[in-house]
């Protein structure tokens, strides 16, 4: 190159240099040439197809047949399962041996989820919040995961993550806060309902634009990488997500720059309307891995302890060798997109009843821990109605003294017994089982603090409140004080 450029100089500097100035840089170059180049010129010399290509963008090797690879090379990628619908451990060499108290949480997290999901659902349907985004048949997904995870890991989430905030401890008034936008709401009313975050759990708050959270969580990751932080990032995403030119480019990035991060993504099904059927022809998110150069699996995202075991092993090899891993887990969605969405358009009935009575994460979590004897019905009957408190009651505010005008509380009536004043709260009805949505709106209630420290109760739904309150053998009224 410089032989080449003091040439160009010369001729544009003196055409009059003449033959011999030519052929001093002919030889001069020839010179350069011999000189610089000699060993680029052998290594690019292949006596015959039995030699290894050393082209840089690609390691393989020559073929004198013409024939294009195939989408399928594989017959599909295996899905990583530690129990069958069951609750049975089919390798014990792979059964992750957790305590029962680990096990225990596990379970109460991802039926709380699913309680508060019912009724948090039921709240945007009586326009009392505005969105909802409900976590039915991917609880598995959240606590699995979460639990895999060391508390100070940075977890970049979608939208359908919930569960790894509540299985982290975050409060249910938080949540409540969050959804109902109120004065307790850390974003303090800023964002859609379900757009949680937290700093203190190391949750980075949930941005609405798909996919964006996926090329931010490889930059934390390579932070994390140059600070020696020993920790790992975690990006949640759906199988939608993974087709927006976002997801491609964190892949990538995460690749070169060889960063500590785990892409989990939940493959539900949809992609809001849109089956897996329309989205790809490849075979699903984890195949595109290896051509990125990540190590990847695929896992039974029902199953909670194989989500387990692949998050914990893709957290320790991608702290200790800084890659990124690709975890994807098949489940299904049973619930709705959201509440603005109507799924009966789109899938058929016996479809989703299928996936909620027969292979729920949470159904087969239970069979588990009954055929170990650490669970049965009467715990369950009483898990129900307590994890129905814990939720009902972060919606209650009862409006006490120099509460201003239009206080309220959400979730229970203050009634009259003979024992005097009670408040019946919204765990102390029955709101079906799990897979049922709850049958009547029985807890609607609002007390206000009037002008001259007037107050009063208005019941929304009288008669389901009225034939709960007496098919329970006391003797209730309800109070109107004022």
């Amino acid at each position: 190159m410089a032989v080449a450029a003091a040439a160009a100089k010369l001729r544009g500097s003196g055409r009059g240099l003449g033959q011999a100035g030519v052929l001093l840089l002919r030889r001069l170059g020839a010179r350069g040439l011999a000189r610089y180049h000699p060993r680029r010129q052998e290594q690019q010399h292949f006596p015959s197809l039995d030699d290894k290509p050393q082209f840089p963008g690609a390691s393989a090797e020559f073929v004198d047949k013409l024939e294009f690879i195939q989408p399928n090379v594989i017959s599909g990628i295996p899905v990583y399962r530690v129990m069958d619908r069951q609750g049975q451990i089919i390798n014990p060499s792979e059964d992750p041996h957790l305590p029962q108290e680990t096990v225990l949480k596990f379970y109460k997290s991802m039926t709380l989820l699913n309680t508060m999901d019912r009724i948090l659902y039921e709240s945007q349907r009586q326009g009392r919040i505005s969105f909802y985004m409900t976590n039915y048949g991917e609880e598995g997904t959240h606590v699995g995961s979460a639990a895999a995870l060391d508390s100070t890991d940075l977890v970049f989430g979608q939208y359908r993550e919930a569960g790894v905030l509540m299985y982290r401890d975050y409060p249910l008034e938080l949540f409540m806060a969050q959804c109902y936008g109120n004065a307790s709401d850390l974003g303090k009313g800023r964002q859609m309902p379900v757009h949680y975050g937290c700093k203190e759990r190391h949750f980075v708050t949930i941005s609405s634009p798909l996919a964006t959270q996926i090329p931010q969580a490889v930059g934390a990751a390579y932070a994390a990488k140059r600070a020696n932080a020993n920790r790992v990032v975690i990006c949640y995403f759906g199988e939608g997500a993974a087709s927006e030119g976002d997801a491609h480019a964190g892949f990538n990035f995460a690749a070169t720059l060889e960063c500590p991060v785990i892409f989990f993504c939940r493959n539900n099904g949809y992609a809001i309307s849109t089956p897996t059927s329309e989205q790809y022809r490849g075979d699903g998110i984890a195949a595109r891995g290896p051509g990125y150069g990540i190590m990847s699996i695929r896992v039974d995202g029902n199953d909670v302890f194989a989500v387990y075991n692949a998050t914990k092993e893709a957290r320790r090899r991608a702290v200790a060798e800084n890659q990124p891993f690709l975890i994807e887990a098949m489940t299904y969605r049973i619930g709705h997109h959201s509440t603005s969405d109507d799924s009966s358009a789109y899938r058929s009935v016996d479809e989703v009843n299928y996936w909620d009575k027969q292979d729920h994460p949470i159904s087969r979590l239970r069979h588990y821990l009954q055929g170990r004897g650490w669970w049965d019905d009467e715990q369950e009957k009483a898990w129900r109605k307590q994890s129905r408190k814990k939720v009902g009651t972060p919606l209650c505010w009862n409006p006490g003294p120099g509460a201003g005008v239009g206080g309220m509380f959400w979730g229970g009536a203050w009634v009259k017994n003979s024992g005097g004043m009670e408040r019946l709260g919204l765990g102390d009805i029955e709101l079906g089982d799990l897979g049922t949505a709850p049958g009547m709106s029985l807890s609607v209630a609002c007390g206000v603090r009037l002008p001259g420290h007037m107050r009063f109760c208005c019941v929304l739904g009288m008669i389901p409140a009225l034939h709960a309150l007496l098919s329970e053998e006391r003797h209730w009224g309800v109070a109107v004080r004022g």
